[in-house]
C-alpha cells in the first residue's frame, strides 16, 4: 500500500505516540494489518491521530509473563511498530475498518501518563534506522529454504496459496508477509519483530515452522483448521 508521505528517517517520526496493545499481532516496516476498531478508547485514538494530522499508531504486544494477573494495563513489550493509517472506512455500525501500513519499529522509552483513554508512549526510532531502507538485505535470504518450509506448512494443514503471487514477491515482501500472517504465538511474533535483520527473521520463521511441524508429526495432532 503506497504512503502518500515519504518517511526518510527516524527524524520524520513523532517521539510521542499513541498504542495499540494486541497479542498476537505483528507489523512490520512496509507490511499491511487490518484492523477492526470497536473499543471506544481505540475510536478515540483513530479520530486524534487524524486530527493530529500524523494519522500513525504504534502495535505492540501487551507481555502478559510481566504483568500482574487479570490487569487492565498490562506491561508491555519493549520494541513495537509504527503503522500510518491508509485506509479506513466506517462500518455504519460505528465500527471503524483500517488498514495500517508500518513504517518503522521503535523502542518504548516510557509509558506517559496521559488522560486519553489509550495508552501513549515516548519512544525511540534510530535503533532502527534500516527500517526505512526498503528491500534492505533481501539477497542474504534463503528464499530456498523459506519457500520448503512453506510449502511443508501448507500440506501439513491442507491449505493452498497462490504460488505465482508467492514467486513472484520480492524477499522483503515475502519474509513480512509470511512472518505477519504465521499462527504462532505472541513469543515467535516477538522474535521476528526484533530481529536484527531480514535473513534472521526468515532464518526464525523457518525454524518456529520447522519446529511446529515436527512436534505435529510426533504428537498426531491434527492440521489447523
Amino acid at each position: 500500500m503506497p504512503i502518500n508521505i515519504e518517511y526518510r528517517g527516524p527524524a520524520d517520526l513523532p517521539e510521542i505516540i499513541p498504542v495499540f496493545p494486541l497479542p498476537g499481532a505483528l507489523l512490520l516496516p512496509r507490511g499491511q494489518m487490518p484492523l477492526n476498531i470497536f473499543e471506544p478508547r481505540y475510536l478515540a485514538m483513530v479520530d486524534d491521530s487524524f486530527r493530529d494530522g500524523h494519522r500513525l499508531i504504534g502495535m505492540i504486544q501487551p507481555d502478559v509473563a510481566h504483568s500482574p494477573k487479570n490487569s487492565d494495563k498490562p506491561a508491555l513489550f519493549r520494541v513495537g511498530c509504527v503503522g500510518r493509517i491508509t485506509q479506513l472506512a466506517e462500518s455504519g455500525d460505528g465500527r471503524y475498518i483500517l488498514e495500517l501500513t508500518g513504517v518503522a519499529r521503535f523502542r518504548v522509552l516510557e509509558e506517559l501518563d496521559v488522560l486519553t483513554a489509550y495508552r501513549q508512549c515516548k519512544v525511540d526510532f534510530f535503533a532502527f534506522a534500516d527500517d526505512f531502507k526498503a528491500r534492505l538485505g533481501e539477497e542474504a535470504v534463503n528464499r530456498e529454504a523459506l519457500l520448503v518450509a512453506l510449502a511443508d506448512f501448507l500440506k501439513a494443514n491442507n491449505l493452498k496459496v497462490d504460488w505465482e503471487g508467492v514467486e513472484s514477491a520480492p524477499n522483503e515482501a515475502l519474509v513480512n508477509a509470511l512472518a505477519m500472517m504465521s499462527p504462532y504465538g505472541p513469543a515467535e511474533k516477538q522474535a521476528m519483530l526484533e530481529a536484527p535483520d531480514l535473513k534472521t527473521r526468515a532464518e526464525i520463521l523457518i525454524a518456529v515452522t520447522e519446529m511446529d511441524l515436527a512436534k505435529k508429526r510426533t504428537s498426531g495432532d491434527p492440521p489447523l483448521q
